[in-house]
């Protein structure tokens, strides 16, 4: 064999970043720094109590050991709560002093040192458990800190009982990786109210912010929720990382400057150094999945994850995260955000797919969006017809390689071969509400009557439905977009950037500051509301439709197999059937203001009518459909309305 041949086959070791406790005081370090002919680790003493990080160039320097492909690595003396840095000496430059980019927990925020962590030390409570099957998922996104007045993880666990109450089988928390705060610098991070941000400009994939409770606080919400048989999906970005404490660039090379970002210079997936890189974010994904028990992770936009080599990172991933599920014998869910309509995330392997569990369908969202709003401006151009959300019920995207408007082009691939199961539908999350000028929600936006009807439309779906924190009582708090940087400039980056992303909206007025604390705290969620009139028929409402979906089996079964619909665009009208064996459900919508006639299947003994809301019990106006129909019989349905009925057949 030649030395070109050994030389060709000679790749990076793949290690596993960061700070590992052996016990007994001993810690083996390894830090990927390319782009240093030295690293040093600055040992700082413990951190547990401080008020103020020590000087990060002041503590007992020890010389790592270079290895290949850039790697340091080092066992040293260190014990969980111990502080340290990495002392950096690149060509032409002094040593510098910066985080671990694999920090466990940065306890003084994005510029202070990184702490050693003992995940060993939790005692898991619940034990190896199998969340419930995705296909039966009712998931329910939050914001930690703005679900509840403390805003940490730990005041989660006391609202789990009503969520369960309403139907949730899992939670979907947004990043809970540290990002930077306004606080001081040096100074703990610990306060909740200094943790001002959506979570997406975190700089630390592997570290819980400390404002939320850090490490301690996530593993305890995993395990109350597992305790109670809920699932916990994380929110992991993978796109990029936020530009305020990002030092991994002098590290080694992350980065790429082959591709523009709207965040900046891409994340490194496809160029050269690009195998280390994917070994970061996996060793990331796997971080989660092992130490912190969660069952799945929403991968953010990624659309924007560009990487055109011949193993994509993202089919990578899914492949380790399959390898890693068959070793842990427990399902893992992966789920991408991704605007491209494009069903290769969804097929499996032997399809030419990447094998994702399920992908967010915002296409979905946009379909009901328009029809109880009226909205017609920016990407909602494309939709606006019944058909559309007709479409997306049976074949997962409604625009599926045709000519879309907004993008002046032919968008999309048809999905129909991808389960229903597959697809997460929703009318509201962080980004539909967020990323409106004024973070209005739904309840801002359209009719209570308009409320419920949309409701219904996703809870007897046949795919998997998602809440975003409040609508189940139609909370009125807007959910702004809000940041707690502590870079002035980049302070008046972000609101000059703002105001540009508004420009394909007709949207009126001036964005609110992302800064000001007044705009986060406008987004706390107002529990009290739920018992009020009006916000409690609504609860009562969610409560009743999720429990129909769970109870009635043609409405449980999460499959495309006995799906049949009827779009009428003159009526503004949808009649959904769904079957189980000799169950047949008829789901029938009306996006009319107006009363409209429906014409029920004309087989079976009758029908019988379980739920209309605009029932007196939901504080409708007054159902006017019959509590039984004949077969093949109109029946009149009032404006803005859903009603279902189930099948009768003769014995």
């Amino acid at each position: 064999m030649s030395h070109a041949v050994l030389r060709r086959k000679a790749g990076p070791v793949r290690r596993e970043p960061g700070a590992r406790y052996l016990g007994d005081g001993r810690t083996a370090f390894a830090v990927w720094a390319s782009k240093a002919r030295h690293v040093d680790l600055l040992l700082l003493g413990p951190g547990e109590g401080l008020d103020k990080a020590p000087d990060l160039s002041g503590g007992t320097a020890l010389p790592m050991v270079p290895e290949h492909g850039g790697w340091f690595t080092l066992q040293a003396g260190a014990k969980p709560g111990d502080l340290y840095v990495y002392g950096l000496d690149g060509p032409g430059r002094e040593q510098e002093c910066r985080p671990d980019p694999a920090s466990h927990y940065q306890p003084f925020g994005v510029h202070g040192p990184s702490m050693v962590v003992d995940h060993g030390a939790y005692a898991w409570k619940s034990g190896n458990r199998t969340p419930p099957a995705w296909e039966k998922t009712v998931l329910y996104e939050l914001h930690p800190g703005t679900f509840t007045p403390q805003g940490t993880l730990g005041a989660i666990e006391p609202r789990l009982s009503e969520l369960l109450d309403l139907g949730v089988t899992a939670i979907s928390l947004m990043p809970v990786a540290q990002c930077p705060t306004d606080t001081p610098m040096g100074a703990t991070a610990a306060d909740p109210a200094n943790n001002r941000n959506w979570g997406y400009d975190g700089v630390y994939p592997f570290s819980v912010a400390a404002g939320y409770g850090g490490p301690k606080g996530l593993k305890s919400l995993v395990d109350a929720c597992h305790m109670r048989g809920l699932a916990v999906v994380l929110d992991v970005v993978y796109n990029h990382l936020g530009p305020e404490g990002n030092y991994l660039d002098r590290f080694a090379h992350y980065f790429t400057d082959k591709y523009k970002t709207p965040w900046g210079r891409a994340v490194n997936f496809d160029a050269a150094w690009s195998d280390t890189v994917r070994a970061f974010f996996i060793a990331n994904a796997e971080h989660w999945f092992t130490r912190y028990r969660v069952d799945g992770l929403r991968l953010d936009a990624v659309h924007a994850v560009t990487d055109f080599s011949a193993y994509p990172f993202l089919e990578e991933l899914a492949d380790e995260m399959r390898k890693l599920s068959a070793d842990l014998d427990r399902p893992l869910w992966i789920i991408p955000e991704s605007d491209l309509n494009d069903p290769r995330l969804l097929r499996p392997k032997e399809r030419g797919g990447f094998g994702h569990t399920a992908q967010w369908c915002d296409d979905f969202h946009h379909s009901l969006h328009t029809l109880v709003t009226g909205e017609d401006t920016g990407y909602y151009r494309d939709f606006g017809a019944v058909e559309d959300l007709s479409r997306c019920l049976c074949q997962g995207f409604a625009v599926a390689g045709d000519y879309s408007l907004f993008r002046n082009r032919r968008h999309g691939a048809p999905a129909n071969d991808c389960p229903a199961h597959q697809f997460v539908v929703h009318i509201q999350t962080h980004d539909q509400v967020g990323n409106r000028m004024h973070g209005e929600r739904l309840s801002a936006l359209a009719g209570f009557e308009a409320l419920k009807l949309a409701a219904a439309c996703v809870a007897f779906s046949p795919s998997v439905p998602m809440l975003f924190m409040g609508e189940e009582y139609g909370e009125t708090a807007p959910f702004l977009y809000f940041t707690s940087h502590g870079d002035s400039n980049l302070v008046k980056a972000v609101r000059e950037g703002r105001v540009r992303e508004f420009k394909a909206f007709a949207w009126q007025g001036d964005p609110p500051d992302p800064q000001a604390v007044k705009t986060f705290e406008r987004s706390r969620l107002d529990w009290s509301l739920r018992e009020k009139p009006g916000h409690a028929e609504l609860l009562a409402f969610y409560r009743e439709i999720y429990h129909l979906r769970r109870e009635v089996p043609a409405l449980a079964r999460p499959t495309r197999i006995g799906l049949m619909v009827r779009a009428d665009e003159g009526t503004r009208t949808l009649v959904v059937l769904r079957t189980k064996d000799r169950e047949v459900a008829a789901c029938l919508y009306n996006f009319n203001l107006k009363p409209q006639g429906l014409a029920l299947p004309g087989t079976g003994k009758a029908w019988r009518k379980v739920l209309d809301s605009a029932a007196d019990l939901w504080a409708g106006p007054g159902a006017i459909s019959p509590d039984r129909a004949a077969p093949g019989q109109t029946v009149s349905l009032a404006g803005l309305s859903a009603v279902l009925y189930l099948m009768e057949f003769n014995t």
